[in-house]
């Protein structure tokens, strides 16, 4: 179900929860092209600052994606922009949870969304803001 401009309310939020997988972290190496041995290494990313393989950035910020095009809005919502600060490594077996609130309605039927990602700690790993067009109707 989706949220028309006008059902938005200021404070409203939605959120999604994922476990991150090695699967996960290889078909989004495929997908993109981006295989970034900190990635996709574990031999080489022991050597790294990080001991171990991380999660690409943009993965983590894809979940942003799926509450707003899933959840608030919904579906019809349309993706204008997005900030990303990667403030923290996600790594195989973290679960993230991903929430976006409404803070300021715009004109144009476009809405204003802080945009937040935690891991199983609580520890903020992503934190930006997100602008979208909401859906005219209800799909």
């Amino acid at each position: 179900m989706s949220y028309t401009y006008d059902e938005i309310q200021i404070g409203q939020s939605a959120s999604v929860t994922k476990t991150i997988s090695e699967y996960d972290v290889y078909s989004f190496a495929g997908i993109t092209g981006d295989f970034n041995p900190a990635h996709v290494n574990e031999a080489y990313a022991q050597g790294t600052f990080f001991k171990t393989r991380i999660a690409h950035g943009m993965l983590t910020a894809s979940f942003i994606s799926t509450v707003l095009g899933m959840h608030l809005p919904g579906p019809g919502a349309i993706f204008i922009s997005n900030t990303a600060n990667f403030l923290a490594p996600v790594r195989i077996g973290d679960t993230l949870t991903a929430t976006c609130e409404v803070v300021e309605k715009l004109d144009k039927g476009r809405v204003r969304l802080k945009s937040s990602v935690t891991n199983q700690s609580g520890e903020l790993v992503l934190s930006g803001e997100s602008l979208v067009s909401a859906p005219k109707e209800k799909k």
